[in-house]
């Protein structure tokens, strides 16, 4: 099913009862993000704010919110048959006779060549400010934590054309609002708008921008994909797959960039490479965490044009379980078929929320001969955006990939700290903020696959032994209540399946290090695989909680390292004294008077306790 726009995408939500209307009055500074995630943790309904403070528009937040709303804004029952519909695409079963290889290649061009659909009459230009009537103060952009260096536009579609080859490309990359007509442009070094402008230098010319808010939901989902870098294949050519049909453009205003005419607004203006970039965040990010102020490009606003009656749509990201997982998941669905094809041994991966999407990513595989988990985690580290992952985590194939609990069990129990265990390096997303670099760091492979005669050191070969006569190692786990103490030490506990949880406040450079001697020495770390030591606002007794701080505090060469008979982490703050250079950045925290309003208020918001 084909949405024409995202207001006929809410119609239907509310219609199944997936969405709910409030009236009373927010506040776009804090308080709609307060309300929103509470209700997107709790697998509430979307929202529609109609009273905003300050602005005649009002805000949709959390539309793709669950799962069940992301199949349903992309045409299918189940995420799972994105894969089957591109798994149709690649299909090589007519062999490679010329008659099936033809097949094929024309089924491709369908899907990548479907070009967006030029129309005059576009209903996001039935409004039109241009110069001095910009004021991006009247639309109501969110300001999302407390510690945002501004208003963040969340769902920005940014539109830049190749300067030399006029390839389109859109992108999500955020849009902190510095001045009524100014903004800036978090182009990260490895994003394709980053190329474009650096072209544009090289020419001597601005780099014009457009930025849509709004359009359909599978317009909005494939400005998130990942998509390879396939000739003709782009997020318009996408969107257009996914809905059936050619997606709907038309010429900008002020720029001469095509435009999704049913989007709800557009910016329209202009990058001069030439130009100071300007100090953009801090910012709230999908990571839990914040990321620190640094220097981007500055957009210049030259005309903005809407519906006559828009709807402003926002999301929000920060600590896990947050709508980007949901986004995450469909990617994961689309992507698995292509992944398959360059490597068949995969059976399915999973990127947990606790890992928020590059930290972590589980795979299982048909294994047939030793060090296949090896090739399998080097393979992906090397498929597009997949480069970013941290810790990949190798299963075998009837393991179930999205039950969080089952792989780590599996991890316990076939992964030898050390023998099974490998470390590496490579490009980390530049938003790490544990890495031992901006955007360079350590990686992790966890082979807990069963293992091959010669991956435990025997003589035997696996050739005599086949994968159906291979019988695991057994680990028996065990976990005590009578645990030492350290200093830090805030809480601790053993879990049942062998993980011993610590929170630690850190105040000295070694600390972690220290402990992980002192406790792996201790008789409780007998039946005992994995340390994880968190920081002091870690909740020892939530599993997520622990594996989300460690993950994003670590940079695997660095801080995992096999102790005694343990495998360590050290997911603890870093220290200058470390070695440590840069600034480490807090966790996002709601100001306490915020949550407390929205307590109070609840009632008036006229929203069901069981969202509270």
């Amino acid at each position: 099913m084909a949405f024409p726009d995202i207001q006929s995408f809410m119609r239907l939500l509310e219609q199944r009862g997936e969405l709910v209307r409030v009236t009373a009055p927010v506040s776009r500074e804090l308080e709609i993000t307060e309300i929103a995630d509470r209700m997107v943790k709790k697998g509430g309904p979307a929202l529609l704010f109609e009273n905003v403070v300050g602005s005649d528009y009002p805000v949709a937040i959390g539309l793709l919110g669950t799962k069940e709303r992301v199949a349903l804004a992309l045409g299918v029952t189940d995420l799972d048959d994105l894969a089957a519909k591109v798994r149709n695409l690649i299909d090589l079963s007519g062999g490679g006779s010329k008659l099936g290889l033809l097949s094929n290649v024309t089924k491709l061009r369908d899907a990548m060549n479907l070009p967006p659909r030029r129309v005059r009459n576009a209903p996001v230009q039935q409004v039109v400010w241009r110069g001095d009537e910009v004021d991006l103060a009247r639309i109501p952009v969110l300001k999302c934590w407390p510690l945002d260096g501004g208003p963040f536009v969340t769902l920005p579609l940014v539109i830049t054309n190749d300067p030399e080859t006029g390839e389109r490309n859109m992108g999500m990359y955020r849009v902190q609002v510095m001045s009524r007509n100014t903004t800036g442009m978090h182009w990260q070094r490895h994003k394709t708008g980053t190329k474009h402008l650096e072209k544009a230098k090289k020419l001597g010319q601005r780099l014009e921008v457009a930025v849509a808010i709004g359009g359909d939901p599978a317009l909005i989902y494939a400005a998130t994909a990942p998509l390879p870098p396939v000739p003709g294949l782009d997020e318009f050519a996408l969107a257009g797959y996914l809905r059936g049909q050619r997606y709907p453009v038309t010429r900008g205003i002020t720029v001469s960039l095509d435009v999704p005419a049913n989007a709800e607004f557009v910016l329209e203006g202009y990058v001069d490479p030439a130009e100071d970039w300007v100090m953009e965040g801090p910012f709230g990010d999908h990571t839990g965490f914040y990321t620190l102020p640094d220097l981007y490009p500055r957009f210049h606003v030259t005309a903005v044009t809407m519906r006559e009656q828009p709807v402003y749509p926002a999301t929000i990201v920060g600590r896990p379980p947050m709508e980007d997982a949901f986004l995450i998941e469909a990617s994961e669905r689309l992507f698995l078929p292509a992944a398959q094809l360059i490597i068949p041994e995969i059976v399915d991966y999973h990127m947990p929320p606790a890992g928020v999407a590059h930290n972590l990513v589980f795979v299982s595989i048909k294994k047939s001969y030793p060090g296949q988990a090896y090739k399998v985690a080097n393979g992906l580290f090397g498929l597009g955006q997949m480069m970013f992952a941290k810790v990949i985590v190798v299963v075998d194939e009837d393991v179930t990939v999205t039950d969080f609990g089952a792989v780590w069990q599996e991890v316990t129990q076939k992964a030898v700290p050390g023998r099974d265990t490998l470390t590496t390096r490579g490009p980390i997303d530049v938003l790490d903020h544990s890495s031992r670099g901006w955007g360079y760091g350590g990686k992790l492979i966890i082979d807990a696959t069963t293992k091959r005669p010669e991956e435990v050191g025997s003589g035997a070969s696996s050739r005599d032994d086949q994968a159906g006569d291979l019988a695991p190692e057994t680990f028996t786990p065990a976990a005590r209540t009578d645990l030492p103490a350290f200093d830090g030490v805030l809480a601790q506990r053993q879990t049942a399946d062998g993980y011993w949880l610590v929170a630690l406040d850190k105040t000295r450079p070694g600390q972690a290090r220290d402990l992980a001697a002192a406790f792996a020495a201790h008789p409780a770390a007998q039946g005992i695989r994995h340390l994880l030591i968190a920081d002091d606002q870690t909740d020892v007794h939530n599993i997520q909680d622990v594996w989300w701080t460690i993950l994003n505090n670590i940079d695997a060469e660095r801080d995992v390292w096999v102790q005694g008979g343990l495998l360590a982490w050290d997911g603890a703050k870093k220290l200058p004294e470390e070695g440590f250079v840069r600034e480490w950045p807090p966790k996002i925290v709601m100001d306490q008077a915020i949550v407390d309003r929205v307590d109070a208020l609840w009632h008036v918001y006229g929203l069901p306790e069981q969202w509270r």
